[in-house]
């Protein structure tokens, strides 16, 4: 039946013309060889199939297309398929086209299992810098992306500002204006792929700049960040630390600006007392020098009235970074910088294109102004305070001894631990099947011994999803000394 097959044209649809054809199948990469078309195209097509780049049940391009493409006969891309259907390699089907046949899949190998981790991982984990990602708000965000994309101008889809969309900047100044207390305006506006993202870009204008070859940093924080500043050219200094937190009293003289998180410090928890706001600020004035505040995780308080944004003291020195990966899902890539606006269009001409996709920006808008964004994060706040205290009340009968510190906001907490014992709690947590990290994990390398944090755990209480709390619970409370 080899020619009723063909001249249904191998996808079941009869002569229905270029338009309706050119529909059907894939784009497809062939390279036929040897001695005949024929031969060489069946050959490449068997081989494309067997070496996986067909994937079972992948509709093939009708044999007009495909010889179109080739820029050869119809019927020789007809004789092929139905050599290869005889073979087993395709399926042709009348109304379903011409498909990759279903096969067995060949077995993946075994993979070692990364150093330090059991096979197939931690079956819990309290690493913080993650929200329970399976509360993300897809139903809310999939109708933001609908309305978002059917009132969005055609001219979105060009390459536009290099500060992102005009409409998730006016959104942005607008929330953070009333939520975090940010003096902004669309044009002091620039987004960018999140906080790494926008931290690189002002250690890159801070280094063209030379006013300083360093950036004061907290003695605790992540390493990513320290190692994205040094990359773009820029020595990284620790502030000292004493028991009420940072000291901004006196940067190094080097100090080209200093990178903090005052509202809730990571990953010791407490807020930056006003003082040392006031310090911090002052010596910003008084220098000409720069304060990037980091402000990660803002939006969720518990037990004490929120603390505005340090910005909001001096705007015109300091660079307010924020990031929706806390609030929503970082796989998002959506951060934003309010800038000073000296500083504004300077770093837009740094960023060379790299802002996130356009339709997430004006997805977020849209999810900004519709106020799903701000129901979203009141119930995230209830959800993450509920599991707070039931952290608390937990340690409280099964570790009374392990002093719990850093709850009044954001979403870890830190357990501090008697001298001598973190490590040890950290390969027990390991034992028990839990992911978690020691305080000494977040050290700078270059923080004096003097002035360095207790031995303690730092535990992200919004990690795990809802049904796997009550089973990362118990296995802390079992690590725990």
């Amino acid at each position: 039946m080899r020619g009723s097959w063909a001249t249904s044209d191998g996808d079941g649809s009869g002569d229905q013309g270029v338009d309706a054809e050119g529909v059907f199948g894939v784009d497809l990469h062939l390279e036929p060889a040897g001695p005949g078309l024929r031969r060489g195209l069946t050959d490449a097509l068997r081989e494309a199939v067997r070496g996986g780049r067909l994937a079972p049940g992948t509709r093939l391009p009708s044999s007009r297309s495909l010889a179109a493409d080739l820029g050869i006969a119809r019927n020789t891309v007809a004789e092929s398929y139905a050599d290869l259907v005889a073979e087993g390699w395709l399926t042709a089907r009348q109304g379903s086209g011409t498909r990759v046949a279903d096969r067995a899949l060949p077995p993946v190998p075994d993979r070692p299992a990364p150093r330090g981790r059991t096979p197939g991982g931690p079956t819990y984990s309290l690493v913080p810098g993650t929200p329970d990602l399976a509360s993300f708000p897809r139903a809310q965000w999939l109708r933001a992306a609908r309305r978002a994309l059917a009132a969005a101008p055609h001219d979105a889809l060009g390459y536009g500002d290099p500060r992102g969309r005009v409409e998730l900047r006016a959104a942005l100044a607008a929330y953070l204006s009333r939520a975090r207390g940010v003096r902004a305006d669309p044009e002091r506006v620039v987004i960018c792929s999140g906080f790494a993202h926008g931290v690189k870009l002002l250690a890159e204008v801070l280094r063209a700049r030379g006013s300083g070859d360093a950036l004061a940093v907290e003695s605790y924080g992540l390493d990513v960040h320290w190692n994205l500043v040094e990359r773009a050219g820029l020595r990284t200094l620790p502030l000292p630390l004493d028991d009420h937190g940072t000291r901004t009293d006196a940067p190094p003289a080097d100090a080209a600006a200093m990178l903090l998180t005052p509202a809730h410090q990571f990953p010791i928890g407490v807020a930056l007392r006003p003082e040392r706001r006031a310090a911090a600020v002052d010596w910003a004035r008084r220098t000409g020098r720069l304060i990037l505040e980091d402000d990660y995780d803002g939006e969720f308080r518990y037990d004490r009235q929120p603390i505005g944004a340090l910005q909001d003291l001096a705007p015109d020195h300091v660079a307010y970074l924020g990031t929706a990966s806390k609030s929503l899902a970082p796989g998002l890539r959506l951060g934003w910088l309010v800038l000073p606006p000296s500083l504004a269009a300077e770093t837009a001409r740094h960023l060379g294109g790299t802002t996130t996709g356009v339709l997430d920006q004006l997805t977020l808008a849209e999810f900004l102004v519709s106020g799903d964004y701000d129901r979203h994060v009141r119930a995230a706040r209830l959800r993450y305070r509920r599991r707070r205290d039931e952290l608390v009340a937990a340690l409280a009968e099964r570790a009374p001894d392990v002093e719990v510190t850093g709850i009044a906001a954001g979403l870890h907490a830190v357990l501090r631990l008697p001298p001598g014992t973190e490590q040890a709690v950290v390969r027990a947590a390991a034992w028990h099947g839990l992911a978690v990290h020691g305080l000494s994990r977040y050290r700078h390398p270059a923080t004096p011994a003097t002035t360095r944090a207790p031995d303690a755990l730092v535990v992200g209480y919004a990690t795990p999803p809802d049904h796997a709390w009550a089973g990362t619970l118990e296995a802390l409370c079992r690590a725990l000394p």
